[in-house]
């Protein structure tokens, strides 16, 4: 994506200050972007982002204030980072595939 960023200015004419602020404001916006993303993905209910906190608080309110065991608040987390492991390794594994020749 950063470098769809960095080849989508203009490429005609121009001087190379004007290039450089568009240049500039096209990798503000893809980080703009990647912020946000970033965010929706946290607030995301597994138990180790802050949409997992946000999920026991409310499991807390639906309880009248009585927080969940600290077992199952274990096993809650355990699970949250293997799933979260899960996806970076998927994540990783197509970045790597893609790289390799031959690779579609």
């Amino acid at each position: 994506m950063a470098s769809s960023a960095l080849n989508g200015g203009p490429s005609d004419g121009g001087g190379l200050l004007p290039r450089l602020g568009l240049l500039a404001l096209s990798l503000l916006s893809l980080a703009a972007v990647l912020s946000v993303a970033v965010g929706i993905v946290n607030l995301l209910p597994i138990p180790i982002l802050d949409g997992g906190h946000l999920l026991f608080y409310a499991i807390e309110g639906v309880r009248g204030g009585k927080p969940l065991p600290a077992v199952a608040q274990e096993w809650a987390y355990r699970a949250g980072f293997a799933v979260m492991a899960s996806l970076f390794l998927f994540a990783t594994w197509n970045d790597i595939t893609r790289l390799l020749p031959g690779a579609q």
